[in-house]
């Protein structure tokens, strides 16, 4: 189950995703190494309208550009919480969990500003 309370905007999307699936009998195909590498898939199909941008920075993207990746931000979206169905994870949860460890991991008052990994400016 994607949120323990199954409501709210996981659950929501967790219920579209699996109707849809369950339309195309497609559940015989989503086991977590498929919708992992789907997922890696679509987000470097994300990652392929950056790709040869001067900075990388979304007033980069056209128009039709954005539309794009606004698609392919889905499609890693639809994924991920396909993933979390399958393997009964609570992504709320988990991503507050993560949050709290992110926290003691990078410290703002030694990181602000600081783009290198935690390991790095330790000894810095």
């Amino acid at each position: 189950m994607v949120e323990q309370s199954g409501n709210g905007e996981f659950a929501s999307l967790r219920e579209e995703v699996r109707q849809f699936v369950a339309e195309r009998d497609w559940d015989q195909f989503h086991t977590p190494k498929n919708l992992s590498a789907a997922l890696c898939v679509e987000a470097a199909e994300l990652l392929e309208h950056f790709q040869w941008l001067p900075t990388g920075s979304g007033d980069e993207l056209a128009p039709g550009k954005l539309q794009q990746v606004r698609h392919e931000m889905a499609d890693v979206l639809v994924y991920l919480v396909r993933l979390a169905d399958k393997l009964d994870i609570d992504l709320r949860a988990a991503v507050s969990e993560k949050m709290v460890l992110n926290r003691l991991k990078y410290p703002a008052d030694k990181v602000r500003g600081d783009a290198r990994k935690y390991s790095e400016y330790k000894d810095a």
